[in-house]
């Protein structure tokens, strides 16, 4: 079945091997098609904080398809109608923001197993594509991957019982709501020690409860270090972040040689 690739995803995090996770901001397909081909292991378009509805979700995600990429979606809330309509359009991995304990967690899984696993309603509209009806029913519940995002002090308190939610896949860490939560402000590469124990606890809970679990850096070394410490998956600067800071440093750069230039004459 090619609409549904995430099992390769699990076998690798399964493994112990290492993902990295790209991050879409913009509804631009053609900007989806250079993040689908730039060898990222997964792409998650954003609809929470980026500028994503779901018709331009539905067509990043057939631009990225159409070159083999495995497609995550963050979806804005956890909220039925959503996440149900990015499962059915072909999405195999949810991220769901703000999930603070057990209850949200099942809610969330509820809303992307079908039963007798959760409650999701059926008719993949556009995930069926490239199966039979009776396939992707099949293979849905296996291989649709579901995370809960763990980023508030109430959710580090419930870790244990959220990762303990039957059909839950992995947790993944928002360090800026996360750094507000616990009085540190925003931003990615954490290293306030507090921060960190809280980071090290979540993963470890995760792994002890079978559960993979992933982070959102500000860039390679973290990234990497974050993945030497344990991480299944780490997510490296979103398309937007990337393209501002090329832009600027380019400029600065090509301003810094006309005044070198211009000092020389």
């Amino acid at each position: 079945m090619k609409n549904i690739d995430a099992n390769h995803i699990k076998q690798r995090w399964h493994a112990r091997d290492k993902t990295l996770n790209g991050w879409l901001m913009s509804p631009a397909p053609f900007v989806a098609e250079l993040m689908a081909n730039a060898g990222y292991d997964t792409v998650t378009v954003d609809l929470q904080h980026g500028l994503h509805d779901y018709a331009s979700a539905v067509a990043c995600l057939q631009a990225m398809q159409a070159h083999g990429a495995t497609v995550f979606a963050r979806v804005p809330s956890n909220e039925v109608s959503i996440i149900g309509k990015l499962l059915d359009a072909g999405v195999v991995g949810i991220i769901c923001p703000m999930v603070n304990s057990a209850a949200d967690a099942k809610k969330l899984v509820d809303a992307c197993r079908y039963p007798p696993w959760g409650e999701r309603s059926f008719g993949p509209t556009r995930a069926m594509l490239h199966a039979g009806v009776a396939s992707y029913v099949e293979r849905a519940n296996e291989e649709v991957i579901v995370l809960v995002m763990i980023e508030t002090r109430e959710a580090v308190e419930n870790v244990e019982q959220i990762v303990a939610t039957p059909g839950l896949d992995g947790v993944y860490i928002g360090p800026s709501d996360l750094g507000l939560s616990l009085g540190f402000g925003t931003g990615l590469d954490r290293q306030e020690p507090e921060m960190l124990r809280a980071i090290e606890r979540i993963l470890e809970v995760a792994h002890r409860g079978g559960k993979y679990a992933g982070i959102h850096t500000g860039g390679a070394d973290y990234a990497a270090r974050m993945l030497a410490q344990g991480f299944d998956f780490a997510t490296l600067p979103s398309d937007a972040t990337m393209l501002q800071t090329t832009a600027r440093a380019l400029v600065s750069a090509a301003r810094a040689s006309l005044q070198k230039a211009a000092e020389r004459q």
